[in-house]
């Protein structure tokens, strides 16, 4: 039968006669159109669903995938719970040895040993809400290596010890700490001085404050603002002191100790410091007096190690000698920290050899004999 105005065929039908008299009508069980159309399954609201009886397997994971790239292949179990998912879910993985259980709540997804990034985001997840704090902090990446993780809470709390995890409590750590970061961190500036806060010895404090701003991660005037906003700081002075030192230009505990025991204490001429060489190889002169043609290199700071290193330290001066008509002296711990009054001894001697007309001032510490060939 076709339907008036419409051009299509229309399935026939029939009376059922023990209904007829009511005038319904039953269509025969031939497929229809509307039959083949697949309708909606009517879902139960959100709020009658069961999370202990979801099907792990139709869950999407996308979400959870995103935690873990982010945060190293680490993730707890209250993230796990806040995405939606269930307890049930959390013990399959566990048992297909999907994940593997490294604190109480905190998983991995993998069987292996654990690196440096995924230790110190264990730390902080165990301890949440925590930040990664002190040389932890500092630290870029692996470069945390085997050492203890340092983590910061707030100090009103509590947190269990764990092995290998340092835990500090302190204050104001909504301003002291980038919750931003991945993991979060204590800003550098406050991390450098707490660490130099700690420091077991003048030359720990000095490699702290002049490591960090030769490596161009920051510089010591944000490292002075810093110090300026912290009401206490033990050996304040001297930290303005070594902070404005290395604005001038001693970028390490080398040159820090040149231009204290040395220079200053035996009134040596002021040199250029950290300029960039004129020939050769490029690079930085840690010391150079161009009115006297002398370079004085200081090496065991960062950068100084290895023989690839030494090669072009050596490699500099040979071009120095050759190609700019310069000596090069090179001094180490010894020179500096051991000797420093016969070193400055030496140097006023090579600087007179070159034309300086100063005198070298005698320290508290220089022998009561004068140093041959030098005017005292």
């Amino acid at each position: 039968m076709v339907a008036p105005g419409y051009g299509t065929v229309c399935e026939p039908v029939r009376v059922c006669p023990q209904i007829a008299e009511r005038g319904v009508v039953q269509r025969l069980r031939e497929p229809t159109l509307l039959s083949m159309t697949t309708l909606p399954t009517p879902r139960p609201s959100p709020e009658r669903i069961d999370p202990e009886r979801i099907d792990p397997e139709l869950i999407d994971a996308e979400l959870i995938d995103a935690v873990l790239d982010e945060q190293d292949g680490v993730i707890a179990r209250r993230q796990v719970i806040e995405a939606g998912f269930s307890a049930p879910y959390i013990r399959r993985k566990v048992r297909r040895r999907e994940w593997v259980a490294v604190s109480a709540g905190i998983y991995v997804n993998h069987t292996g040993p654990l690196t440096a990034s995924e230790r110190a985001w264990v730390a902080v997840l165990d301890a949440h809400p925590a930040a990664l704090s002190h040389r932890s902090a500092i630290a870029v990446g692996d470069a945390i290596g085997a050492e203890p993780i340092h983590i910061v809470v707030d100090r009103k709390r509590r947190v269990r010890r764990r092995p290998g995890v340092v835990v500090h409590y302190g204050t104001r750590l909504d301003e002291r700490v980038a919750w931003h970061l991945r993991p979060p961190r204590v800003r550098l500036e406050e991390a450098v001085l707490d660490v130099a806060a700690d420091a077991s010895s003048t030359t720990s404090l000095i490699a702290c404050l002049a490591d960090v701003v030769s490596a161009r991660r920051t510089t010591a005037d944000r490292l002075l603002g810093a110090l300026q906003r912290r009401p206490r700081m033990p050996s304040r002075e001297y930290v303005v002191g070594v902070l404005r030192d290395v604005r001038d230009g001693t970028c390490s505990v080398l040159e820090h100790g040149y231009l204290t025991k040395i220079e200053r204490a035996h009134g040596l001429p002021a040199p250029v410091r950290q300029a960039p060489t004129a020939v050769g190889r490029k690079g930085f002169r840690d010391v150079e007096y161009e009115d006297f043609g002398l370079i004085v290199e200081l090496d065991g700071r960062l950068g100084h190690d290895g023989p690839q290193a030494r090669d072009r330290d050596l490699e500099r001066d040979l071009d120095a000698a050759v190609d700019a008509d310069q000596k090069t002296v090179r001094l180490g711990w010894g020179q500096v920290y051991d000797r420093p009054c016969a070193t400055a001894a030496k140097i006023a001697r090579a600087l007179g050899k070159a034309g300086w007309p100063g005198t070298l001032s005698r320290c508290p510490d220089c022998p009561e004999a004068p140093y041959p060939g030098v005017d005292m």
